[in-house]
């Protein structure tokens, strides 16, 4: 039987991705060795890293004066090195979901944090309503897309402050204004690559700003002089994302995923909004192209788990809802198929005709 894969990180990776991949574990550039056990600084390398650079720099426009950089850790990581490298006395966050809120947490450790918006009191069913950025604060912090709760801020916003955004579950799946962040950030194994890296994209002349005196690893500056080689990176993940880079250069680049991430979620959408026996979780104005959550219908949530095993049998992966929200989470990053998608639709419609 298929399987189509919905699980909301680590994500699908395109076939070609992964068998490349594979084929670079087994003789890394016909070199002999496995791609798993060479040097970081091998000369075979060190291109894998530049082109990795080069083509995230393409593919979202950057301009000059800023730098790319791979790092361990995850976003996670990010949530206490943003702050300790750009918090200077007060930042903002706005709090759309539990992610911003740990965000948040880790930011309290380097100065005043002040909440600009929050969705918190309608259990992030909606995004927060900005209606004024404090002029007075360093940054402010926005998470673009929210994976647990499926709200997301498909634009870039004009912020009179210096913007920074973990981009986590939807960089790459949409054209980005890159100057108008100081920093953007993300775990890539949404739509980047495999689990294991992190990708920062910083405005070089904002760094060294902090009046702290930093750990060596955690201050940005290190990384970026070194080439994210200060000390042994991912190497496994950096490949993957090589590929993953190509390949979505290949498809027509983040225009062409814009409107296929566009087209996935409304078919998905469409049929939610149709069958009786399902509902949307999020307002519509804020409704998530990668990741779409949905329950049962009050009439029916008696429901739930014999559509989950109903879908399971039929293939679908990862459709269960995060404990935060419940029922159904299906995450269409840039790697799903249309295939998967109708096969799900597919599938809410045939238990509809059971019930």
């Amino acid at each position: 039987m298929k399987k189509y894969n919905f699980n909301a990180g680590p994500s699908m990776l395109p076939r070609e991705v992964i068998e490349n991949t594979a084929k670079q574990i087994l003789d890394f550039n016909g070199s002999g060795l496995s791609l798993m056990e060479i040097s970081h600084r091998a000369k075979d390398f060190t291109p894998v890293v530049d082109e990795a650079v080069s083509l995230i720099k393409e593919l979202l426009d950057v301009p000059e004066g800023y730098s790319v950089i791979f790092l361990g850790g995850g976003a996670s990581l990010e949530f206490m090195q943003i702050p300790a490298n750009f918090l200077i006395k007060k930042a903002g966050y706005v709090n759309s979901g539990t992610w911003a809120k740990k965000a948040m947490k880790e930011a309290k450790h380097f100065g005043e944090v002040v909440e600009v918006a929050s969705s918190a009191d309608d259990n992030y069913t909606h995004l927060p309503e900005i209606k004024e950025i404090p002029t007075d604060i360093d940054y402010l912090h926005i998470c673009t897309n929210n994976t647990i709760f499926g709200t997301e801020l498909r634009k870039d916003l004009d912020a009179p402050v210096p913007l920074i955004a973990d981009m986590s579950s939807d960089i790459m799946s949409r054209p980005v204004d890159v100057s108008k962040y100081t920093a953007i950030y993300a775990g890539a194994q949404k739509n980047m690559a495999m689990a294991g890296v992190t990708v920062l994209i910083l405005k070089n002349d904002m760094l060294g700003k902090a009046p702290r005196e930093l750990p060596t690893m955690v201050d940005y500056r290190t990384h970026v002089e070194k080439n994210s080689m200060f000390n042994t990176p991912p190497v496994v993940p950096i490949y993957s994302l090589l590929e993953t880079m190509r390949w979505c250069k290949a498809q027509g680049g983040v225009k062409e995923m814009d409107r296929r991430a566009h087209e996935r979620a409304r078919i998905i959408y469409d049929e939610i909004d149709r069958n009786k026996l399902f509902r949307g979780t999020v307002e519509e104005s804020s409704r998530s192209l990668m990741n779409i959550c949905f329950v049962m219908s009050d009439d029916y949530k008696e429901l739930e788990k014999p559509f989950l095993d109903f879908a399971t049998e039929r293939g679908m992966v990862g459709i269960k809802g995060h404990r935060s929200v419940g029922g159904f989470r299906a995450s269409c990053y840039n790697a799903q198929t249309l295939e998967g998608v109708n096969a799900l639709v597919q599938c809410m419609k045939d238990f509809e005709a059971q019930h």
